[in-house]
């Protein structure tokens, strides 16, 4: 009796110190979680509000910026959309994004269920050669004499046509594909199904996530593109936003704006507040993308990954 009451109490007394360890665990991991959000938000709050923040109190502005300073203004905005270069460039990303997701999509989807097909000819010499191309390329001016020999330079094609397949983004999909039974492959071709009808009725609709996750990752990569039109287009009309804002924000090409303005003591007095306006409204679509497919995400790339 008076060993098991020792145990007994013993035992309540390790439960109770885990209980409080815990607790003070849980405590210190909110606070890091709370401060790390802050951290990693702050700069985009900081960024709408100076975006709205009186010109000239802003300038004068040091330190956090909490609300406001001065009267909420949005002409800074009112510029940018006044501007043609700026409105080109969101035409010309959305033209590349829509095209450029349906060449995304539709050679991923055929290349992974190719690569996925059990027994499939070549479909392991095929695959090395593929993942080859993840550590290897020919580099940059082999590309761009390429690029030139098709006659792309200074077109939009230029900034679809060579990024059609991402070889990561490949994989994932096989992986996906890879995981569906055989027996509902087996099933469909019993029933005189093609190789394009169990791709369309079987393969997709079973991928959704990872499908979800695909159109994440091919429209942030078009989206946030402006190196290769850097390269490659020469024509400002053709600009991409991206790299509009880049002539704006790094290079101080403030004159693509003199249009929007005739007073030059007007421009120069808001432009810290167009920068900040620029960077929100390039930001805003795909922040406004993401909730809709932030819950695939996760699934989405695990699908296939362990299996057994």
């Amino acid at each position: 009796m008076l060993h098991t009451a020792k145990a007994e109490h013993a035992s309540g007394s390790q439960l109770r110190q885990e209980g409080i360890g815990y607790s003070i665990f849980t405590v210190i991991n909110t606070i890091l979680l709370v401060l790390i959000c802050i951290i990693t938000l702050y700069p985009m709050y900081y960024v709408v509000i100076a975006s709205i923040s009186e010109a000239d109190v802003l300038g004068r502005n040091f330190g956090l910026l909490l609300l406001p300073v001065g009267q909420i203004n949005t002409y800074s905005y009112q510029l940018v959309f006044r501007n043609t270069l700026v409105l080109s460039g969101f035409a010309n990303t959305f033209i590349i994004l829509a095209v450029g997701l349906c060449v995304n999509m539709v050679l991923t989807c055929l290349g992974a269920y190719f690569l996925s097909l059990k027994g499939s000819i070549l479909s392991r010499p095929i695959a090395l050669l593929i993942l080859f191309t993840m550590y290897f390329s020919g580099g940059l001016v082999p590309e761009y004499l390429n690029i030139q020999s098709l006659g792309l330079i200074n077109s939009l094609w230029a900034l679809i046509i060579p990024v059609s397949i991402n070889t990561y983004n490949l994989l994932i999909m096989r992986s996906a594909f890879a995981s569906i039974p055989d027996s509902l492959v087996e099933a469909a071709k019993l029933d005189g199904a093609s190789h394009f009808k169990i791709l369309i009725r079987v393969f997709l609709p079973l991928s959704g996530a990872t499908l979800a996750v695909m159109v994440l990752y091919y429209a942030v990569g078009h989206w946030n593109s402006w190196f290769r039109a850097s390269l490659y287009i020469h024509d400002t009309t053709k600009y991409p936003l991206q790299l509009v804002l880049r002539q704006i924000l790094l290079l101080n090409q403030n004159s693509e704006l003199a249009a929007s303005t005739t007073d030059a003591g007007e421009l120069a007095k808001y432009a810290d507040s167009i920068k900040y306006a620029l960077i929100v409204i390039s930001c805003a679509p795909i922040l406004i993308l993401y909730p809709f497919l932030q819950r695939f995400f996760a699934k989405g790339v695990m699908v296939g990954a362990l299996k057994g």
